[in-house]
């Protein structure tokens, strides 16, 4: 086993920027309660603990190695979400043996969600993730190495903003409920949901400053 030294830091953080994708895909199914505010109940999926770790690796690796290996890296994310899909479409559907038949429903029912988000979150990663990539690149081109934590939490609340409504209405709205039932349940999600990551955003800069310091120094 190579020591944790050796481990090229570039090779770590796009594994923890897998690893963030596909638990979000996984697990993202799950909706917490926050906090009540009078009759408002402000709720947010456990995927808001890793997006914004996912946006800041974007950031990090765009400003050390350029828009095109983030863009190789973001390609590579969806063909992986691709397959999560693919592998839930298939598995749920081959018939379980007898020992395992008393899990088999828990099983589908859990995995059939992951399917539906997954498709969301291809569509909402594949429009969010690009649109950072590109305004990050943006403001780089125009401020060069100065201003990482404004480029950094610029990009990020604008592309996390996108990528809220689009996953939130893709993976959550039901067909079962009227139209204004869905917009007051989605929209409590999505405005808790974007301010949690703008936080997280904010609070994670740090990380990112040293992120960048530490891939300068192996890459100089």
């Amino acid at each position: 086993m190579p020591r944790m030294k050796n481990i090229n830091k570039l090779d770590l953080l796009f594994g923890v920027y897998i690893f963030c994708v596909i638990v979000s895909e996984l697990m993202g199914a799950k909706v917490f309660n926050i906090v009540h505010l009078g009759s408002y109940q402000l709720r947010a999926s456990v995927a808001i603990f890793l997006i914004p770790v996912v946006y800041s690796i974007n950031d990090v690796i765009c400003e050390v190695h350029g828009k095109e290996k983030m863009r190789w890296y973001i390609k590579i994310s969806l063909i992986i979400i691709t397959l999560l899909i693919l592998a839930a479409a298939l598995f749920t559907r081959l018939p379980a043996a007898t020992r395992f038949l008393p899990t088999e429903a828990a099983y589908d029912t859990i995995f059939s969600m992951s399917v539906r988000m997954s498709i969301a979150s291809l569509v909402a990663f594949a429009v969010a993730d690009f649109l950072d990539l590109y305004i990050f690149a943006k403001l780089k081109a125009k401020l060069h190495r100065y201003g990482l934590w404004f480029r950094n939490n610029a990009s990020n609340f604008l592309s996390e903003w996108i990528d809220s409504i689009v996953f939130m209405f893709l993976a959550f709205y039901s067909l079962q409920q009227g139209f204004g039932s869905n917009v007051s349940f989605l929209f409590s999600l999505i405005f808790p949901y974007r301010a949690l990551k703008c936080l997280m955003s904010v609070i994670g800069t740090p990380l990112v400053y040293a992120w960048v310091k530490r891939l300068r120094k192996k890459s100089d």
